[in-house]
């Protein structure tokens, strides 16, 4: 069963700090750092590769040096990727401290095809004929991934029109913010993250109100709940584990859930897999243990 995820795939760099800086002028000194792959759509494509379900990761990456190596290292690691051109290719700087809390800082970020394409006659006909084979793309996969982007937010009525599940990943959604709301309004699943609530039950259940058949809230350390569309409640912990980076453990869980689901779990079993899956990312440095061959473990 073919997946198509898409989203952003991005060049990082890491930064391990003894905490978040304070919003005053100061100087902080790294304890270590490194750069990687980045980008939530990256991780999943990564994770459910690894995982052995075949795998499309339509993303936006310029032709820079950046968007180069992001492409290599992610079709050297298995995934399949189909890349749209952008201007610029998405880059991070993410500042991380040993218990998991992150500040990631946007360098660049790509602006949706649609404003490219605007500017000539001949390039709007180039994104329609790109969003008509990713249209393709989309009704011959069994799951659609779509992850917070400004281009994944343009092609919601695209993927909705193919009649495929669409799963999203809302991360620090709060209830409120609007830039969000098209996804929820199309997601069969739903997974956000507790960064932005303290009540996750609510916020599970406010999201289940536009139909989608259950809801996932990761809770880092403290493992995931989710609410299904009857309102039950379903808990799993977070499995033990030495921790190195925490960067890409709620895609790990995403993978692990999703290819659970399509292998004929029910939802206590998917989210116990999504627990396992992500111990296994946590012990590297980088979104998948896959990169740690090509890139390194240091």
């Amino acid at each position: 069963m073919t997946v198509l995820v898409h989203g952003p795939a991005s060049w990082n760099r890491l930064a391990l700090l003894d905490r978040l800086p304070a919003p005053v002028p100061h100087t902080v000194f790294a304890d270590r750092s490194w750069e990687t792959v980045g980008g939530t759509s990256a991780g999943k494509a990564l994770g459910l590769t690894g995982l052995g379900r075949q795998v499309v990761l339509a993303a936006q990456l310029a032709g820079d040096e950046d968007g180069r190596r992001v492409r290599a290292l992610l079709e050297a690691a298995g995934v399949d990727v189909r890349v749209t051109p952008a201007e610029v290719t998405e880059r991070h700087l993410n500042l991380m401290t040993p218990r998991g809390e992150r500040l990631s800082i946007y360098l660049a970020q790509p602006a949706p095809s649609a404003q490219e394409g605007a500017e000539s006659a001949q390039g709007a006909s180039e994104v329609q004929r790109r969003d008509a084979d990713l249209g393709e793309a989309m009704a011959a996969a069994e799951v659609l991934v779509l992850d917070l982007s400004p281009e994944s937010r343009r092609l919601l009525p695209l993927a909705r029109a193919t009649g495929r599940p669409i799963w999203v990943d809302l991360h620090d959604y709060d209830g409120r913010a609007a830039f969000h709301q098209p996804f929820l309004e199309a997601a069969d699943a739903v997974f956000l993250n507790d960064d932005a609530t303290d009540d996750a039950v609510g916020l599970l259940r406010e999201c289940l109100r536009f139909g989608a058949s259950f809801a996932v809230c990761t809770l880092g350390a403290d493992g995931a709940i989710a609410l299904d569309a009857a309102g039950r409640r379903h808990r799993v912990p977070a499995v033990p584990v030495p921790v190195l980076d925490t960067n890409g453990a709620g895609d790990a869980f995403f993978a692990g859930v999703l290819h659970a689901h399509l292998d004929g779990a029910d939802l206590p079993q998917a989210l116990a897999a999504g627990a396992a899956h992500a111990s296994g990312v946590l012990g590297s440095r980088h979104l998948h243990p896959a990169l740690d061959a090509l890139l390194g473990t240091a």
